[in-house]
């Protein structure tokens, strides 16, 4: 008789001796015993996990004919083993349990027969049972052929299909069936299955041979099994890890350990980087594949994280004892955030290395990226270093240089004449956690911040008082750097009463809180009395000043003929109307006129014209000599060789006039 492998020598012949699966034997035992067996079953979950032999179980049971002894004929809840039914099925003839390889027989020719042949009562048992392997094979054709037999199926027919993928069945054959899903079988379980088998083959092994193989098997009793016939037939009398190692091709698990203390000491020492390539060169000179190892050093770094987040000595670990030290020691060296980035980058190198060419490299560049990841800082650290340095040293704001005129800045002026201290800033990360713990504190002491911020000052303007108060209640916290510095020149301002106030509305959807005078001596004067007269040039100095960031659009209007109708800012330039369109967007006009109502006290519109021509070059110009007037009378080419704009154009990017075209000789 020829050799049979251990995983068919010891395959379950009845439920009791199935490992792992108990929510599945003891859910199909009670209703064999009430008798509510169904016409079909689905068998779904990992290789090697015992699907297709509960289904032979079940059949075995269905059709045992143990229960005629004593005076009866229906199923048992346990097949005895002994009869004609149980051995036949045990031996793979029987007539009345069919066994078929979907993965071959898939078509819909093959599924027609199998429902022709369904019509005929078994020919001794009780029921006739068809047992689909693989069973997500057949062909959605071949699926829907059966569907019909399958839902309403003759009394004595019962299907039974094993399938990995239970996904690709189709939903209407799923629902007609019981699915029963099979788990992956436990460490400890595959340990002692293993144990009882080495011992009744009556060959040694260690405990740590044994552990090797169990978590080879990869949760697959089947898989365990082969590797252990494998070992055997490489030993013959005694199985030790080195042995099993080299068989199965794992790399030390001291490798592993030493690759992670090295990439822990990356932040430290120059040289671990070195350690990790001569590791790496060892191993590949031993002959381990680099796909294994990485493999390897996924499922280590994933329990390392099981360890770091729930502990060495937790249930999530199918690991030996050994093993579980040894990760124990390992997330002692990193934090649960370093874990989980080192796993995600094993697992992008692990799968790159199925389809790279120079799998050596590339494992190479995976460890050097978790060694580099310990160099890295939070980003919670730079968002601290970057509020810590922004609150002690701020950037001074940008004054025009406009002949004439005084820089004002409200709040610069806030702080440095009557504003009380401003408070220390506060890291980013800080307030977030504070916000997560006491999210009623944080919002108190925001709108404590938002409060200290009001203040009062006092400008003068050729002899003018104004005073400018700023309502900490309502207003938002605003960075020096964010707000505009307007340059107004002291003729641009009349006084039209005596003592003037300006409080300029941050949010006019909003009503800004009383608030106390910090000079108890003086009184407000209500917002009524507060009236500031500009003129022309004032506005235009103001609205250059907001476009600020715009040069382009300063040079195509500051040379414009600015004139002030009422609510109305006009400047007539010397360009096209495209020209206008394409630089003054509906952004820079929005901005233009909150620049004009701010300094008007009232709601201003800026409109650009064209039909105007060039003024002299103004503060804010920095081109070269020649402006577009002195060629408006030449031909097309040359007046837009002395545009502003060109002349930028060229100035900055080197540009050169390749085609012209003339809009206003075209009408």
């Amino acid at each position: 008789m020829s050799y049979t492998v251990l995983a068919r020598k010891y395959r379950p012949q009845k439920f009791s001796e199935v490992i792992g699966q108990e929510h599945v034997t003891r859910t199909l035992q009670n209703a064999l015993e009430q008798g509510r067996t169904a016409h079909g079953y689905i068998f779904s979950g990992h290789r090697g996990i015992g699907k297709t032999t509960v289904a032979r179980i079940l059949a075995a049971a269905l059709n045992c004919r143990s229960s005629l002894n004593s005076g009866g004929d229906k199923p048992v809840a346990e097949p005895c083993g002994i009869c004609e039914s149980c051995t036949e099925i045990r031996a793979g003839n029987a007539v009345d349990v069919i066994e078929i390889d979907a993965a071959t027989n898939r078509g819909i020719d093959e599924i027609r027969e199998l429902r022709e042949a369904a019509r005929y009562r078994p020919a001794r048992d009780r029921f006739k049972i068809y047992i689909l392997d693989e069973a997500h094979q057949i062909t959605d054709a071949a699926f829907n052929a059966l569907l019909k037999t399958l839902e309403e199926p003759p009394s004595h027919v019962i299907f039974m299909m094993a399938t990995t993928q239970p996904e690709d069945i189709p939903q209407t054959i799923r629902s007609r069936c019981q699915h029963f899903s099979f788990r992956a079988v436990k460490f400890e379980d595959i340990m002692g299955q293993l144990r009882d088998i080495v011992r009744q083959e009556k060959i040694g092994a260690d405990d740590d041979a044994l552990a090797l193989l169990a978590e080879a098997g990869d949760g697959s009793l089947r898989d365990a099994l082969s590797i252990l016939d494998q070992a055997i037939a490489s030993t013959a009398d005694h199985l030790t890890l080195d042995a099993v190692r080299s068989l199965i091709g794992s790399a030390p698990a001291t490798a592993l350990e030493t690759v992670m203390q090295a990439v822990a000491e990356a932040s430290s020492e120059n040289n671990s980087s070195e350690k990790i390539l001569t590791l790496v060169d060892e191993l590949i000179g031993e002959g381990h594949s680099p796909t294994h190892f990485a493999r390897q050093l996924v499922r280590f770094l994933r329990n390392v994280t099981v360890a770091k987040i729930a502990g060495k000595d937790s249930a999530l670990l199918q690991i030996s004892s050994d093993e579980r030290a040894r990760v124990g020691r390992i997330a002692e060296l990193f934090s649960e955030e370093d874990l989980a980035r080192h796993l995600q980058i094993m697992l992008r190198t692990h799968g790159e290395l199925g389809y790279r060419q120079e799998q050596r490299f590339h494992l190479e560049l995976g460890l050097l990226k978790m060694a580099h990841a310990q160099r890295l800082l939070p980003i919670e650290q730079l968002l601290s270093d970057a509020a810590a340095s922004s609150g002690t040293a701020r950037p001074t704001p940008r004054m025009a240089a406009v002949p004439g005129a005084r820089a004002i800045s409200p709040l610069a002026e806030n702080r440095n004449s009557e504003s009380p201290a401003r408070a220390p800033s506060v890291s980013p990360f800080a307030a977030d956690s504070a916000r997560k713990g006491n999210p009623k504190a944080e919002a108190a002491q925001e709108t404590a911040a938002y409060a200290g911020e009001g203040a009062r000052a006092t400008q003068s303007y050729g002899g003018a008082s104004a005073n400018v108060v700023i309502m900490g209640s309502s207003a938002p916290k605003i960075e020096e750097s964010a707000i505009p510095d307007f340059a107004i020149p002291e003729s641009a301002v009349k006084e039209s009463a005596p003592g003037p106030v300006l409080q300029p509305d941050l949010q006019p959807d909003r009503q800004p809180d009383p608030q106390p005078d910090p000079r108890p001596n003086e009184r407000v004067r209500p917002r009524a009395e507060t009236r500031v007269e500009a003129d022309a040039e004032s506005l235009r100095v103001a609205v250059l000043n907001a476009l600020g960031n715009q040069p382009m659009l300063i040079s195509l209007i500051e040379n414009g003929e600015w004139r002030l109708e009422g609510s109305t800012l006009t400047a007539k330039v010397a360009a096209s109307g495209t020209m206008i369109e394409m630089s003054f967007t509906a952004e820079a006009r929005r901005i233009a006129s909150a620049a004009a109502s701010g300094l008007a006290g009232r709601p201003m519109k800026v409109v650009v014209e064209p039909g105007g021509v060039a003024q002299g070059a103004g503060p804010f110009a920095e081109r070269g000599s020649g402006s577009a007037s002195s060629g408006s009378n030449g031909s097309a080419r040359s007046r837009a060789e002395q545009d502003p704009v060109v002349q930028r154009m060229k100035e900055k990017f080197g540009a050169e006039i390749r085609t012209v075209i003339d809009y206003r000789e075209r009408g």
